[in-house]
């Protein structure tokens, strides 16, 4: 994908840089990322960049685009799944389309705490407390966010510039610096409902999704096995060429993952056979350990070299780290090893 140099996205762009704990300044990042995501929301909304609707025949087009991003830049990546994430969410639960010049983010990360509260009022649906992990809360002009109503969890859409304010230095993070992930104040922010209570979570493009995600995972890992790949055609050496070998391998077995799991979210795109969550925790979780390993071997095989010399190798390294902590790991398999053990209870 071609850079392009664009203006700051939004005035919000324009404020004051908050410093990093270390004195260093991370706006540089962030600005940088911001203006890419700009442009290539501009691009999407223009028909020149085409991610498919997932179950829409041509899901493994949307993961390969996805995929094609994330090999680039894993910031960039997770800013532009989150719109494009945005416009599935919303054609599938009736919302809106995101119009000309609008840059969605998905906010919806229930990490323990009090989170969101939505108050219905004469005038409309209000949202107060603290959202975390809300990527792009300096660049996005909307946003889906889950919040807590008297009836249960629902989704709404809010704009960013009324009574949405990032709180400064909760996003500390090396890897992932770019995607500007810190937590946000909500105060009484106006909202518009988006689908009915847990709809968010219960449609089965919620399992399509997660996929999406996993094939940006897969995007890092493959721009971070490049620097395996260059070392061993730099020196002949047996453990170099294991540890390429190994790579190769799984993550061309990940590739046929996500390729195959496309085909079948295409052939059942409502999930009438109930198979979507099953397929989505199995895909994270086989994608995630390529990715991981991949780090570690790629590591292992060239040393401290490409991580100290190579600064785009340094920093998707960096960021796949952070990324891949979207899979919680032991959590997340075990919820797996219950669906499968007790799949009637998980209905």
């Amino acid at each position: 994908m071609a850079d392009v140099t664009v203006s700051p996205p939004s005035h919000r762009e324009n404020g004051p840089a908050h410093r990093g704990a270390d004195g260093s300044a991370p706006e540089a990042v962030r600005r940088a990322t911001a203006g890419r995501f700009a442009a290539v929301a501009d691009l999407i909304a223009a028909g020149s960049m085409e991610f498919p609707l997932p179950g829409s025949g041509r899901t493994g087009r949307r993961f390969a685009a996805l995929r094609a991003v994330a090999e680039e830049d894993l910031s960039l990546a997770r800013l532009v799944e989150g719109h494009v994430d945005a416009v599935a969410i919303l054609a599938e639960l009736g919302g809106p389309a995101p119009a000309p010049g609008q840059r969605w983010g998905v906010w919806a990360a229930e990490p323990p705490g009090a989170g969101l509260t939505a108050v219905r009022t004469a005038e409309g649906w209000l949202l107060s407390g603290v959202k975390q992990y809300c990527s792009g809360a300096h660049s996005c002009t909307h946003a889906l966010v889950t919040a807590r109503a008297a009836d249960g969890r629902r989704l709404f859409a809010v704009r960013t510039d009324t009574g949405c304010e990032p709180v400064p230095g909760t996003w500390q993070a090396i890897g992932m610096a770019g995607s500007d992930t810190p937590d946000v104040t909500f105060s009484e922010v106006p909202a518009a409902a988006v689908g009915g209570v847990e709809s968010y979570v219960r449609r089965p493009g919620f399992q399509h999704g997660g996929i999406g995600v996993a094939a940006c995972w897969y995007g890092g890992a493959l721009a971070v096995a490049g620097a395996l790949r260059r070392a061993a055609e730099r020196h002949a050496d047996p453990h170099t060429d294991a540890h390429l070998g190994a790579v190769d391998a799984q993550l061309q077995a990940a590739g046929t993952v996500l390729r195959q799991a496309a085909v079948e979210i295409d052939g059942d795109p409502l999930d009438t056979r109930g198979g979507a969550r099953t397929r989505g925790m199995r895909v994270r979780a086989f994608v995630e350990s390529v990715c991981a390993d991949v780090l570690t071997r790629v590591g292992r095989a060239t040393g401290a070299g490409p991580l100290c010399h190579d600064p785009r190798h340094a920093r998707t390294a960096a960021d796949l780290a952070v990324y891949l902590r979207q899979h919680h790991g032991e959590r997340d398999l075990a919820a797996l090893g219950a669906l499968l053990a007790r799949p009637e209870a998980e209905r």
